[in-house]
């Protein structure tokens, strides 16, 4: 799993291209061969992009569910919805589709947010406002989804 841990402020042209920077190429580097997987986020409206190997594990859980649930087959159309092998090429751009830049409300600037094991992509605006509502309650999250760990949950 790619430990990734920063953000990036980029911006996309008028074709939806993004600059990815060199420091993120590097760390892709071992695995841009493969391309790379984008998708609409769950719970917010920004992209996630996956390396191969990250989303063959994600697609991996999903793909265990039985499909003659209606509820699991819905759920398996929702999550797979625009998802798109992607590349970077050459000049070191990724090019984002048109349906995925609408749905995550992108226009120039944007904000690649390294998280675990993939990375947001956000219109800028749009993520530093959802970081600003977030941040009154921020620790009482961390304490209710983080508080229970004990130390061997670390081994």
């Amino acid at each position: 799993m790619f430990e990734f841990t920063e953000e990036y402020e980029c911006k996309a042209d008028s074709k939806g291209r993004i600059m990815v920077p060199s420091t993120l190429r590097a760390k892709l580097a071992s695995v841009l061969h493969e391309g790379l997987v984008i998708k609409r986020s769950i719970f917010q409206s920004c992209l996630e992009i996956y390396t191969v190997e990250e989303w063959k594990k994600e697609a991996a859980k999903v793909g265990k569910l039985n499909r003659f649930v209606k509820k699991n087959n819905d759920f398996i159309r929702q999550f797979t919805a625009g998802v798109r092998l992607i590349q970077i090429d050459g000049n070191g751009r990724l090019s984002i589709p048109k349906n995925l830049m609408e749905f995550a409300g992108i226009s120039k600037e944007v904000v690649l947010s390294e998280t675990i094991g993939r990375i947001e992509l956000w219109d800028k605006e749009r993520y530093y406002n959802v970081l600003e509502a977030g941040a009154e309650d921020f620790s009482e999250l961390a304490e209710e989804v983080m508080g229970n760990l004990s130390l061997e949950d670390d081994e």
